[in-house]
């Protein structure tokens, strides 16, 4: 195994572990605080992800050998973000993120409970994440509208940067946010002592609530986006490089390592996309048999950052919200643009997606259950009304 090191895949590791990190981790703390965390909370949770990630990525790399990149649930964070805090607040929250970890194992392991998730529309499920992302990725907007000194400069910095290379965009948008802070933002007295006090790894446990609300409203949705747009995604980019593993595995293993992360905070990990490409690709090694070194440092990368997550949760807290939501956001419109894009290509079923994405942007509940179920579930009745009418006729 260690005749398959290699520099160059350590390198592509490290990219990649800065990149997964870098490009969403405010997406996450966003996701957690619109859940209802406290500081310390989200900076638990993101800690739990980033080692729950990182752990299961070397467990299943050396075991499958194997580049299986894992990464946490990007769409999912910008679900909780939308949805905004349940009855029975962070607690209840993180219920559903251990009754959603239970469905992740249940899909892996049980083949017709699998066939079942797959049987939901894609365009239905592309809809619902294009309407959870929508909100999210108008906040650099609001960030320029609310002051344009502050904003603007994250917003040119992303795009000037990502007309250069793709990967740069958001990592040059987290970097001008920082220039913004420290150069725009009136920093508290206290700050030193709150980033001094924040140094090492801190877990916060949350005793789980479980109500018929968190498994709706949470619990539901976050499994359906993290399938959706993570976890079959990564499949995808595995079998295009020539790998060909057992999915079932994989997707119980990301819910197993999700159910150890839930209590202390953390929503869900899932199998990778964009940087599985990166390190199952020929720039992690001209050898296939190789690159799973690549997945591996990634992984150890990620269990640093980890350790790391409340002090750059503590730096966050003091900007504006509004300016690490534009960050958040800038990082999410990529995701936007493919998830509308696969909504709406097909004529036949566009009316019911559009009805599916706008019940689910419109952040509506009713019965105290959030639009994005009622999002899947009204789309689905238009796709089934008009699958009716076509027999008919």
């Amino acid at each position: 195994m260690l005749r398959d090191f290699s520099p160059q895949s350590t390198v592509m590791g490290l990219l990649a572990a800065f990149v997964g990190f870098a490009s969403s981790f405010a997406v996450v703390i966003h996701g957690l605080v619109g859940a209802g965390a406290s500081e310390a909370q989200a900076a638990s949770g993101l800690a739990a992800l980033s080692i729950s990630m990182g752990l299961c990525a070397i467990v299943l790399s050396l075991w499958r050998r194997m580049p299986i990149s894992i990464a946490w649930s990007t769409p999912g964070a910008a679900l909780l973000a939308a949805t905004g805090a349940i009855q029975g607040g962070f607690p209840a929250a993180v219920g559903g993120f251990l009754l959603s970890a239970l469905l992740l194992i249940a899909a892996g392991l049980f083949k017709p409970f699998g066939r079942l998730v797959a049987a939901i529309p894609p365009v239905l499920a592309s809809a619902m994440l294009a309407g959870v992302l929508l909100g999210l990725c108008l906040a650099p907007v609001k960030a320029v509208a609310f002051d344009p000194r502050l904003g603007l400069p994250i917003v040119l910095a992303w795009a000037i940067a990502g007309r250069i290379h793709r990967l740069a965009a958001v990592p040059a948008g987290l970097l001008a946010f920082g220039v913004v802070v420290a150069l725009g933002v009136d920093i508290p007295a206290d700050a030193g002592a709150r980033l001094a006090a924040s140094l090492g790894p801190r877990f916060e446990w949350v005793t789980p609530v479980f109500s018929l609300g968190a498994l709706v409203t949470v619990a539901l949705p976050l499994f359906v986006v993290t399938m959706a747009s993570q976890n079959i995604p990564g499949i995808a980019v595995l079998n295009v490089n020539g790998y060909q593993p057992a999915p079932g595995g994989l997707f119980a293993a990301t819910g197993l390592f999700s159910l150890f992360s839930a209590p202390f905070g953390g929503h869900a990990v899932n199998l990778a996309a964009i940087t599985a490409a990166m390190c199952a690709g020929e720039d992690a090694h001209a050898d296939r048999s190789r690159r799973y070194w690549s997945a591996i440092v990634a992984g150890v990368a990620y269990v640093v950052f980890g350790l790391l997550a409340p002090t750059i949760t503590a730096l966050v807290a003091l900007a504006p919200p509004i300016l690490i939501q534009a960050v958040a956001g800038l990082a999410l419109i990529g995701a936007f643009a493919g998830a509308a894009g696969a909504a709406f290509r097909d004529v036949a079923t566009r009316e019911a997606a559009a009805v599916t994405f706008l019940v689910t942007a419109s952040g509506v509940s009713f019965a105290g259950v959030s639009g994005t179920f009622w999002g899947l579930a009204a789309g689905g009745a238009v796709l089934a009304i008009a699958h009716i009418g076509k027999k008919r006729g």
